[in-house]
């Protein structure tokens, strides 16, 4: 019998968020893959296990697939976790999962606590619609192309950053999105968890009059309501634009998809935009 590749979610700041099951799981498994098994081994050693434990990060993921398939082939149970939260949101395991998938073999998930979805809860947001963008770019001109591109998406916009990049991120925010409300969620489940409400101008005031306040991860949100107005793009619109940009340039497809269309040039050239950032 071949075994099960369990991907399993652990506590993002309280050690005790975590799942009965879980617990259960990482007890039982022959084998745990960890993100950082430095920071993992605190957790295990909280909760009594003593499993075998490899790493699993994403400068060797590509180097222990085959390795972790072949023990799964002959019958070892293994888990993977992250160093908090769900594996893969923002984490290490899409190729390992993947290859497990392709492979044939059993991916279950043990669901736990997640940063993205502990902040939407309590953030006093929309939930439907939500998109989730994870971490972006460290460099100041792709973040600010990429918020640019998704300004049109309707609903809550839900973005990760760390200290020392929090600040730069408002910024660009207050630029790009004015008087928007925005939640800048902090430490979440941990001794210093905050909940920052008010326009990016606003919280960024309140991180620059207490420093104390950018330390920490954070999970940040934007309502972002768009109106759809008469002169938006029809799907069938979105698929003509799509084909052409698989083999013209942006500048080119969007005159083309503007000829066929009549839509707005400006329309079609913020559809583009955000058709390419999720190609790319």
């Amino acid at each position: 019998m071949t075994g099960v590749l369990y991907i399993v979610a652990t506590p993002i700041g309280n050690l005790d968020d975590i799942s009965l099951r879980a617990i259960e799981i990482l007890k039982q498994v022959d084998v745990i893959a960890a993100e950082d098994t430095r920071h993992s081994i605190r957790l295990l050693n909280h909760l009594g296990i003593r499993n075998k434990l490899i790493s699993l990060h994403e400068h060797n993921e590509r180097d222990r697939i085959d390795s972790i398939i072949e023990d799964l082939r002959q019958g070892s149970n293994i888990a993977l976790i992250s160093d908090a939260g769900t594996p893969l949101i923002s984490d290490p395991g899409y190729p390992l999962v993947k290859a497990v998938q392709d492979a044939g073999l059993r991916v279950s998930p043990i669901p736990g606590a997640s940063s993205i979805m502990a902040a939407l809860s309590a953030a006093g947001m929309p939930t439907a619609p939500f998109t989730f963008y994870g971490f972006l770019s460290q460099k100041n001109s792709e973040r600010l192309s990429k918020l640019s591109a998704i300004k049109q998406q309707n609903g809550t916009l839900i973005f990760l950053e760390s200290t020392h990049r929090i600040e730069r991120l408002l910024e660009q925010l207050c630029e790009l999105f004015g008087d928007s409300h925005i939640v800048v969620a902090k430490e979440l489940t941990k001794s210093f968890e905050r909940f920052l409400s008010g326009t990016p101008s606003e919280i960024l005031f309140l991180m620059q009059q207490e420093p104390v306040l950018k330390k920490g991860e954070f999970v940040v949100l934007i309502d972002n309501p768009v109106t759809i107005s008469e002169n938006s793009l029809s799907d069938e619109d979105v698929e003509i634009l799509k084909l052409l940009l698989e083999d013209l340039p942006l500048k080119k497809a969007v005159q083309i998809s503007t000829r066929i269309s009549g839509k707005k040039k400006n329309d079609i050239y913020q559809q583009a935009l955000q058709l390419n950032e999720l190609i790319s």
